[in-house]
This record gives structure tokens, C-alpha cells and sequence, in this order.
């Protein structure tokens, strides 16, 4: 048998972030027919949120996330409660966000806590580019690289795109 004939390389999900909405649009479409669901949307909040979350399972987790969205779902619009309230164990360990420490913390620290986390998500949103991530938060691109070296956020090459974490130095 000749299995490497041609070999394909797919870059994981995480590093197509923008091909999200188009998955998730294929993926209803597809679940509505063939499984016989009711056919609804998914607000643009919610594809936001979708697209800063983190796909260790790549394009099988998603398909999974809009099935139980699709069948559990109350209403013709998908929207963010629905992910967040509804799907709970299927986003165990996806979400990027915040723990219940940032209570306790100062308020000053606390800003500190969620711009990294927001900023990280939103770079990682739109597959590291920091033009459009800068264009999005409301800032010049020059003071977001600023923010971004204040608070430790570095980017690196993964899968084909460009992905933020928490520098070596900061975890």
C-alpha cells in the first residue's frame, strides 16, 4: 500500500482562527440536515468568543462544541451565555480567562491580570496579527507593542501563525 503518495500538511485550528466562522457556518449547516436539527445562528459575539478560545482537539472539537450548542441551545440565535452557561464541561479547560484569584487582588494588579489576558485572547484571536488586534482594541499599534513588553506578552511562530503567551520571564 502507498499511503505517503502525497503528503498534506494541516496547520491546527488554533492557528486558523479565522477560518472559525466559515467551520462553525459549515458545521450548522451540515448538523442541521443530517441529524435533523433546527437550524439557528450564531451571533457575531459568540463567534468572537469561539475564536479566542484555545482547540487542543482542532476542527473535531469544534464540530462536537456546535452539535451540543445546536441541540441544547435555547432560541434561533446561538449566542455568548449559551457557550459559556450551556456548554461548561465542554469548555472545561478551553476558555482563555481569568481565575476566581483576581478577587483578591488590588485593583491596579487586577487591570494588569485581565489586559494580559484580553490581550493575549485578542492576539490569538486574529492569528497574531498585531495590526489588526490593535485596530480592534482601540489602540496605535506602536503603543500596543508597548503594552504588550510592559506586561510581559511575547509572540512566537506556531503552526503556521503567530501565537501570545506569557513571556519565560513573567510565568
Amino acid at each position: 500500500h502507498r499511503l505517503s503518495v502525497v503528503p498534506l500538511e494541516t496547520p491546527p485550528l488554533d492557528a486558523r482562527r479565522e477560518d472559525i466562522p466559515a467551520l462553525v457556518a459549515h458545521f450548522t449547516e451540515r448538523l442541521a440536515e443530517a441529524e435533523g436539527l433546527a437550524r439557528k445562528r450564531f451571533s457575531d459575539e459568540a463567534l468572537a468568543m469561539l475564536q479566542t478560545l484555545d482547540w487542543p482537539g482542532n476542527v473535531r472539537q469544534l464540530k462536537n462544541l456546535v452539535e451540543r450548542l445546536l441541540i441544547i441551545a435555547d432560541g434561533p440565535v446561538i449566542e455568548v451565555g449559551d457557550i459559556c452557561g450551556g456548554a461548561e464541561t465542554a469548555l472545561a479547560d478551553t476558555r482563555t480567562g481569568l481565575n476566581g484569584m483576581v478577587a483578591s487582588l488590588p485593583l491596579r494588579e487586577a487591570r494588569e491580570v485581565f489586559e494580559r489576558e484580553y490581550l493575549i485572547a485578542q492576539i490569538n484571536r486574529f492569528g497574531g496579527n498585531i495590526s489588526r488586534t490593535a485596530s480592534f482594541v482601540g489602540m496605535e499599534r506602536s503603543a500596543l507593542h508597548r503594552k504588550l513588553k510592559l506586561l510581559g506578552v511575547t509572540t512566537t511562530a506556531r503552526g503556521g501563525a503567530r501565537v501570545a503567551a506569557l513571556s519565560e520571564m513573567e510565568a
